[in-house]
């Protein structure tokens, strides 16, 4: 089916449905009305690659590094409930951790006309993303660098990393490990999440009088890189009482180490998460986690895009989320074992 038949089923102009399918001004009630019917009976769907010949696709693309972590469904959820009611679909583009594929996605994603993009914590180098924003709006969440080119949605990470210091050391942890990304300077990013969350880590255990106490070790955000870290932080001559991650699906996999390792959770290891996924509320699990809200980033990300999008706004903007400490039963006072 093509426009030309759903005119002429609607007893229309050609002109008179482009309006309608680009929700143009001026388009009467029962015009809208007389095409839609007919655009339903007939089956139609305008071609994506002509509709961005003409101008928009209405397609917004979304760059993810790893389709596992829980948390980016959240995100996902909040972009597609803010677009539920428009005509914007939403593809994703699952790139993994190497920065090179995360750029040839992003790359990808713009050959193929995407009107927008949200990029959740690119790997891929700053600059890039700079470039593909100066010519597709884009909407980075997660790094906190600033930018005049595109708009960013951050939670307030080092304030989240407080949040769990303090609950630990309440409950009177001393030896109190970090579980985070490894950041890399190769990609200009100077402030990603991973920085910001453990600025906020050991700024707190300074606070606390603990900074000899402070320990960061390095692992991918995936259930696999939280069980290497796990294996190795509490195998360790001087083993931690409380472990903190960056992420959920990291403190899974520590979970899982020290079950191998026959430690039992809370009585031989503290354990809290961040992004309090719907993972971290599974009985058998009952994590401690930070919520940072993530429907509301995909929402406000989502919204901001579609602003850029339609040209209702050309200045940079940027949302940070205010964090808060969901306590469970995976933290407790330390206990000999």
């Amino acid at each position: 089916m093509t426009i030309t038949d759903v005119a002429r089923h609607a007893g229309v102009s050609v002109a008179a449905v482009s309006k309608v399918l680009r929700n143009a001004y001026g388009v009467s009630p029962a015009m809208r009305e007389k095409v839609q019917a007919a655009i339903a009976e007939l089956d139609y769907r305008p071609h994506a690659a002509a509709r961005g010949m003409r101008g928009r696709t209405y397609t917004i693309g979304v760059l993810l590094d790893n389709v596992r972590n829980a948390f980016f469904a959240d995100i996902l959820d909040g972009i597609r409930d803010e677009l539920r009611d428009s005509e914007y679909t939403v593809l994703i583009g699952a790139a993994g951790f190497d920065p090179e594929e995360q750029t040839k996605t992003v790359r990808s994603l713009v050959d193929r006309q995407m009107d927008g993009l949200i990029l959740v914590a690119p790997g891929t180098a700053r600059d890039e993303v700079l470039a593909t924003a100066a010519s597709t709006p884009t909407v980075v969440i997660g790094h906190h660098d600033a930018a005049d080119t595109h708009d960013s949605v951050v939670d307030a990470d080092d304030v989240g990393a407080g949040l769990v210091v303090d609950h630990l050391v309440r409950l009177g942890h001393r030896d109190i490990a970090l579980v985070s990304a490894q950041g890399t300077k190769a990609n200009r990013w100077k402030r990603p999440p991973e920085t910001v969350l453990t600025e906020g880590y050991l700024a707190a255990m300074e606070r606390h009088g603990l900074a000899e106490h402070a320990r960061v070790h390095h692992a991918a955000y995936s259930d696999e890189g939280g069980f290497k870290a796990g294996m190795t932080l509490l195998t360790a001559e001087r083993p931690p009482t409380a472990v903190m991650t960056g992420a959920d699906v990291a403190a899974l996999g520590i979970y899982r180490a020290a079950h191998e390792l026959g430690l039992r959770i809370p009585d031989g290891l503290s354990l809290v998460g961040y992004n309090n996924t719907a993972l971290a509320a599974l009985a058998p699990v009952q994590l401690t986690s930070v919520d940072q809200a993530g429907h509301t980033m995909g929402s406000t990300a989502a919204r901001m895009l579609i602003e850029r999008v339609e040209g209702r706004r050309d200045r940079a903007m940027r949302t940070t989320m205010t964090p808060r400490l969901v306590v469970r039963g995976s933290t407790a006072g330390p206990r000999g074992r």
